[in-house]
């Protein structure tokens, strides 16, 4: 009886049975063939296919959309990605000298709620590459409890749906770096597990080496199947809000002051924003160690959010926070309307609880809450927000966390 060369079935156990010169496959085993095949090619082109370089004003034009305000921030960003995937890319330019490029991982600088996680996020949505956003506060040393450092290679698998060669050209943020300083240079009896320790292990992923990843993530022991994981293309963005670092910014600019005409020098520094003025050694003298530094060359700051930018935060960018209520209630067929003096009492209200661009959604999201519970059910097509109105359900609300 004819059978299947591959599988061995049977032609009564199958649907097409194709006769080859010395053998036969059967209809399953094709459709098996063409799925490895599928696979194989699209790991090799998936990521050239999908992958388009932009320039770096066309990356900040694109954060531009997103993202308000930050220049300095967008420009550091848009170059040391340009450059990095421009390094990935080398073999394309028909470079004939062998220069090795560095990485340019990157660290931001800046208080919660100014944008560092949003800028990561859209640079990577744009690129079509993988990316993932580890904290760094859950990270600990080794055989301690908390999360390996090899955690976060296990995020960027997953998110590459464990497509090995994509994850190789992803981006990882790590949130909360600052979290990770050193807690003192005092000697003591115990071990900085969560701080020094942890920066060390960063060491070998940011500079780049082969790193055996748990597939599931949670910890390692002898007996599980690693994946085998280059980190060497992968670019690493780190950020913080590093609380307190403009004191020792404060203290190096004056420490430089010496003599009459240097004295003149210190009123052109902008007090209100010393973070401009960072620089590696401010971040050393943080607590972050000096080979941590090194391995991320690219520093940038982020400005505080002033009252005119979280006005425009509020209603400018592609995905603002107004645009998003105004699509939610467009589902259930009703216009959002708020009043400019509304906006304006939001943009006060989180300036007064210091939260920044994120304190902006949660204020929303109180004065929004009772109507976005009771508007479906009724049968209205306009539903206007006036200032008294948000005052009254902000205090309202407030009252009965208080209560």
């Amino acid at each position: 009886m004819d059978k299947c060369s591959f599988c061995g079935r049977n032609k009564s156990q199958v649907n097409i049975l194709i006769a080859g010169v010395n053998g036969h496959i059967c209809d399953k085993c094709i459709e098996q063939a063409h799925d490895i095949l599928k696979e194989e090619f699209q790991d090799k082109d998936n990521f050239n296919e999908e992958f388009k370089l932009q320039k770096p004003k066309e990356i900040k034009n694109f954060l531009d959309q997103y993202v308000i305000g930050q220049d300095d921030a967008k420009r550091y960003l848009s170059v040391a990605v340009y450059n990095h995937y421009k390094r990935i890319n080398k073999k394309n330019y028909n470079n004939k000298e062998d220069v090795d490029i560095e990485k340019s991982n990157i660290i931001m600088v800046g208080e919660t709620g100014t944008g560092k996680t949003l800028i990561a996020k859209t640079i990577a949505k744009m690129l079509n590459v993988p990316f993932t956003i580890v904290d760094a506060t859950v990270l600990t040393e080794a055989g301690y409890v908390g999360e390996d450092i090899e955690s976060l290679l296990t995020r960027l698998l997953q998110s590459a749906d464990y497509n090995v060669k994509k994850a190789e050209k992803g981006i990882v943020f790590i949130d909360e770096i600052d979290k990770i300083a050193r807690k003192g240079d005092n000697p003591s009896i115990t071990r900085d597990v969560s701080g020094e320790g942890v920066q060390q292990g960063l060491l070998k992923l940011l500079e780049g080496s082969i790193i055996n990843v748990p597939p599931q993530g949670g910890r390692k022991h002898p007996d599980q199947k690693y994946i085998q994981v280059n980190t060497k293309d992968i670019l690493f963005i780190c950020g913080g809000a590093f609380d307190g670092i403009e004191k020792k910014i404060g203290q190096r600019l004056n420490t430089k002051v010496v003599g009459y005409a240097a004295s003149k020098n210190i009123h052109k520094i902008d007090r209100k924003n010393l973070l401009k003025y960072i620089a590696p050694q401010d971040l050393k003298a943080f607590g972050l160690i000096p080979e941590i530094i090194g391995r991320l060359p690219v520093l940038t700051y982020l400005n505080p959010l002033d009252r005119k930018a979280l006005r425009n935060i509020l209603t400018e960018p592609k995905n603002s926070i107004i645009k998003q209520y105004t699509e939610l209630f467009k589902m259930d067929k009703i216009d959002l309307i708020i009043d400019n003096d509304a906006l304006d009492y939001i943009v006060d209200k989180a300036i007064e609880y210091k939260l920044g661009a994120r304190g902006l959604r949660s204020i929303c999201e109180s004065i929004m809450i009772n109507d976005m519970f009771d508007a479906p059910s009724k049968n209205i097509k306009k539903l206007r927000i006036t200032k008294k109105y948000a005052q009254q359900q902000l205090e309202q609300n407030n009252k009965e966390l208080i209560a």
